[in-house]
């Protein structure tokens, strides 16, 4: 049921996962960095480490192993429920790295939900885009999600200028988000569209240039806190399905 390689790839996978989730909880608890860093940090290793495994290992991710993993990681979350950590020193040490402080108590439910979600988005998109023979498409949204989202928050905090303000699923609370911070979605959106140009053709790929980097910044902008993945793999996926239709 599931190719060679598959349990190699996610056990490298989650082990590097917590190490640099235990690394990073540790900057945040013994060095005083930001969680906003750090959390950003463990962003860009869930995105970017599966696809260096797929390379080293030359393993084809299908929609069983996708399905599989994103339910061994939603479960791998459960780690962190407070009865847990709170028994486990270590995954508290973990947990630090992603419990912004203005998150709490719903640091890990946000959390959680996003996976979720983000899963129940990709996993359609998945089946109909290679139903339509263009699977390498997803891979759009993908890394604009994992570079663009993953640049904002931290450049939003160093350099945002310019605020705005957004709510969370539930609560009054208001988040700041900054215009400089979006802008990495933007800039993201255009270099990978770029660097994907020979999945389209001319006209598809003006086309995409000119919707998926900007609509895709809308996703991020006015989604809510902490649930930018779901809407920026709804958006720029249904945005890609309009464009190969051209």
């Amino acid at each position: 049921m599931f190719p060679e390689g598959y349990w190699a790839v996610e056990a490298l996978k989650f082990v590097t996962l917590f190490t640099v989730a235990f690394v990073t909880g540790l900057m945040v608890l013994r060095w005083n960095v930001r969680v906003n860093y750090t959390r950003k940090i463990n962003h860009f290793v869930l995105f970017f480490v599966p696809i260096f495994l797929h390379r080293a290992f030359d393993f084809q991710p299908s929609l069983v192993t996708t399905t599989a993993t994103g339910a061994l990681l939603i479960a791998s979350l459960g780690l962190y429920s407070h009865p847990i950590r709170s028994r486990i020193p270590p995954l508290a040490i973990m947990f630090a790295s992603l419990d912004r402080p203005e998150d709490r108590p719903y640091t890990l439910w946000w959390l959680s939900s996003q996976v979720v979600a983000g899963y129940l988005v990709i996993i359609p998109l998945v089946i109909l885009f290679g139903w339509l023979g263009h699977g390498g498409l997803m891979m759009i949204p993908i890394l604009i999600n994992a570079i663009g989202d993953g640049l904002a928050e931290p450049v939003g905090i160093r350099f945002g200028k310019h605020e705005y303000r957004v709510r969370a699923l539930h609560g009054d609370r208001e988040y700041v988000r900054t215009l400089e911070g979006s802008a990495c979605v933007f800039f993201a959106g255009l270099v990978v569209i770029v660097l994907f140009q020979e999945l389209f053709t001319p006209v598809q790929f003006w086309v995409a240039l000119a919707t998926v980097p900007i609509l895709m910044t809308l996703a991020e902008a006015f989604s809510p806190h902490t649930w930018d993945t779901p809407f920026l793999f709804l958006v720029g996926g249904l945005t890609l399905l309009g464009v190969v239709s051209l």
